[in-house]
C-alpha cells in the first residue's frame, strides 16, 4: 500500500498525478481516493497512516460499517485495518490558510473488504496547477473521490466528484452519517444509501 500526498491510497505504485481524473482509469491501477487533489503539505498539514489490529479500533469500525451491509447479510467483523489521514492539509499555490481534513480506512476480515471515507472540514477543492484560485482554493478542476479497481469494470465516482459539490462531502453520506461514506469492495458494491440528511 502506498499513501500518496495527493489524497490517494494506491497499490504497488506511487501516484504522482495531482490532476484528478474520473474513474475508470487507463492502465489498470487500483486505488482508493478519499480526496484526490493537489495537496501541498509544505504549505501546511500532515499525512499519517498505520496498519492496525487494535480490538477497540476494529469494534468501532464494525459499528461504523454496519449500515453499509444489506439487511440479512452478516455484519462486518474486520480483523485488520489500514488508516490514512490527511490532517489540515493545504493546497498547491495556496495564498490563504484554507485546509482540508479527510481519511480513508481499508478494513477486511480476510474475505470481505470495505473502504470507509471520513471527511472533516473541507475548505478547498483545487490547487493552482489545476486552475484553482490561490485565495479561495476553488474553481478549475475540483477533487475526485471514489475508488478504481483497475479492471475497468468495478469503480465508483462519489457523486459531486470533479465538481464544486465535492466540497460538500463532509455534509453528505451514503450511510446517513454526514461526512461518512462506506463501500464494500471485495465484490464492489457501490452503496447509494439512504436519502441525503437535511442540514
Amino acid at each position: 500500500l502506498q499513501v500518496n500526498n495527493n489524497g490517494v491510497v494506491s497499490f504497488g505504485m506511487m501516484v504522482r498525478e495531482f490532476t484528478p481524473k474520473p474513474f475508470p482509469l487507463p492502465g489498470h491501477h487500483p486505488f482508493v481516493a478519499p480526496y484526490w487533489a493537489d495537496v501541498d503539505t509544505c504549505l501546511g498539514g500532515d499525512v499519517f497512516y498505520r496498519q492496525s489490529r487494535d480490538p477497540q479500533l476494529l469494534v468501532r469500525l464494525a459499528r461504523d460499517l454496519a449500515p453499509a451491509v444489506p439487511p440479512g447479510d452478516p455484519p462486518p467483523q474486520p480483523t485488520w485495518a489500514f488508516v490514512a489521514t490527511w490532517d489540515r492539509v493545504a493546497y498547491f499555490g495556496a495564498a490563504s490558510d484554507k485546509v482540508n481534513t479527510f481519511q480513508a480506512v481499508l478494513a477486511s476480515d480476510g474475505v470481505t473488504c470495505f473502504v470507509l471515507f471520513n471527511y472533516g472540514d473541507l475548505q478547498w477543492t483545487t490547487g493552482i496547477a489545476n486552475q484553482g484560485d490561490p485565495h479561495t482554493g476553488l474553481g478549475g478542476i475540483p477533487a475526485q473521490a471514489g475508488f478504481n479497481s483497475g479492471d475497468d469494470v468495478h469503480y465508483y465516482n462519489v457523486p459531486g466528484s470533479r465538481t464544486p459539490a465535492v466540497q460538500s462531502l463532509s455534509h453528505r453520506s451514503n450511510l446517513g452519517v454526514p461526512g461518512r461514506w462506506a463501500f464494500r469492495v471485495d465484490h464492489f458494491e457501490a452503496t447509494e444509501g439512504p436519502p441525503e440528511t437535511p442540514h
